[in-house]
């Protein structure tokens, strides 16, 4: 058989072999199809569950759905608010959709969020985006660093705004998941959450000079948040200066508890409507809410649930608010996250950085670094005395600024006489060594006159922390080319 007919032959065995293809698709087609398109069962109501199955269910939903409910927790706090004020004097709060501002630095005692820092001018709103969209005011800032972190029920950023986006001032949108109304003239854009509980926290640099905490102010003026229905065009300004005073709240010397296990079962299925499912979540979803549906109906599945859940918060998210615990791990026993405000379906890390620091920047805002451990391996404490030594030209690499922070064994200030909790750019008076090089000194008693302007107090033979804010960091700080210097022990 020469060639040609060889390739004749196959041509056609290839056309009956099409055809028959075609005409089996054709009586596919016409036949009864299941399973495409219908709808996946989940867990049947009413039905008996093991004490075993609900304690290992439980724990993984407390874990998994623990920043979603701290978030959600602060919003039901402070919605009965009359208007936005300071929670005992010091502290700014404000009813949903509503803004505080402070005008300095937040006080040293302040307890309502674990590892503040004192390098930027904070504000602070809870966002109830069902019950309006919120318009945010941008003022004119010039040169000085500034960014708005907006983030919804997880955690996660659903706006930039700052510095480092080039964003203008002007007039900004807010709104919900569900929202269709007419985005009104003069708003520069829209930003959609995916969920109508959030998070709306501004911060403003200034430096430790007396005349600069004085010039931010015509920009802090500028800042604000309300309600769609209460824009009109034109900036609308305040002297924040004059919020009004709340009795604190705070008790102890730890961050406000913002999930209990005693009640975490309770307002679960509230969290969970307004946290629409990720890609993926549907199961998980129909597991938890069937299971606080039972809890509601049964006072002992409501009672195993309680008690996993508490054993959950001891053994599973307590050992997270140690930095040394979580995170990628650097050298010298630094640890930083990649994801911030970005965590998706990382559940691990948003439960871990809400619980040792809720509210982190996206890394390209802000980029962070943790310690507990000296260079030895050894825990940080305040009966020893470091040096943390930035060799020249070898700071933490940003386009904004940078600042190291200590914080106590609760994650807050340690309060000292000379009124200084973490160091950077904002001080001035920063002495350099004879070959460039630029020494922290991080103990309890002065490192002597000459060397207090680079003085950063601890507490005295307790345990802290060292963390490192790099605003707007430079590539290299974002791709690990850069990392902290070790912190030595020098006694």
């Amino acid at each position: 058989m020469n060639s040609m007919l060889r390739i004749k032959l196959s041509s056609s065995l290839l056309s009956v072999v099409l055809a028959l293809v075609a005409a089996n698709a054709t009586h596919a087609e016409a036949l009864p199809t299941q399973g495409a398109s219908a709808a996946v069962a989940g867990p049947v109501p009413g039905t008996k569950m093991t004490d075993a199955y609900l304690q290992m269910a439980a724990r993984n939903i407390y874990f998994w759905a623990w920043p979603m409910t701290n978030v959600y927790n602060r919003r039901l706090a402070f919605k009965d608010l009359p208007e936005p004020g300071l929670m005992g004097g010091t502290v700014p709060i404000a009813p949903s959709n509503r803004l505080s501002m402070l005008t300095d630095y937040i006080a040293p005692d302040e307890r309502l969020v674990a590892c503040p820092n004192q390098d930027v001018v904070y504000g602070f709103s809870v966002l109830a985006l069902d019950q309006s969209p919120v318009v945010v005011q941008v003022p004119d800032f010039g040169k000085r660093f500034w960014v708005y972190q907006v983030v919804d029920l997880r955690t996660d950023s659903f706006a930039e705004f700052g510095k480092m986006y080039g964003t203008k001032p002007g007039f900004y949108l807010l709104v919900g998941p569900d929202w269709k109304g007419t985005v009104p003239k003069g708003i520069t854009m829209v930003f959609r959450a995916r969920s109508n509980t959030g998070v709306f926290n501004p911060r403003v640099f200034q430096d430790d000079a007396a005349a600069d905490k004085q010039a931010v102010q015509a920009s802090l003026a500028g800042v604000n948040l309300y309600p769609l229905a209460e824009y009109t065009g034109k900036m609308q300004v305040r002297d924040w200066a004059k919020l009004p005073k709340f009795p604190s709240q705070s008790t102890g010397d730890a961050e406000t508890k913002w999930v209990v296990p005693e009640k975490f079962w309770d307002t679960l299925p509230l969290v969970l409507k307004d946290a629409r499912p990720l890609p993926g979540e549907q199961a998980r979803y129909a597991e938890a809410l069937a299971l606080a549906e039972a809890a509601a109906k049964d006072p002992r599945i409501k009672d195993v649930l309680i008690k996993a859940s508490a054993q959950a918060d001891s053994e599973i998210v307590d050992p997270l608010f140690q930095f040394r615990n979580y995170g990628l791990q650097l050298p010298d026993h630094w640890s930083t996250i990649s994801n911030g405000a970005g965590f998706g379906t990382d559940y691990f890390n948003r439960t871990a950085a809400a619980k040792s620091n809720i509210f982190v920047n996206k890394q390209n805002e802000t980029k962070y670094f943790y310690r507990d451990l000296d260079a030895a391996g050894g825990r940080l404490n305040g009966a020893n005395k470091y040096t943390v030594t930035f060799a020249k030209g070898a700071e933490p690499p940003v386009k904004g600024f940078w600042s190291l922070t200590l914080y106590n064994q609760h994650h807050f200030f340690s309060e000292n006489a000379l009124k200084r909790y973490s160091i950077g750019t904002k001080n001035k008076n920063l002495k350099y060594n004879a070959d460039g090089s630029l020494t922290l000194y991080v103990q309890a008693d002065s490192p002597g006159a000459d060397k207090q302007s680079n003085w950063l107090p601890a507490p005295k033979s307790e345990d802290f922390s060292l963390y490192v804010r790099a605003y707007w960091p430079e590539a290299a700080a974002l791709n690990g080319k850069w990392t902290p210097p070790p912190a030595v022990k020098s006694n």
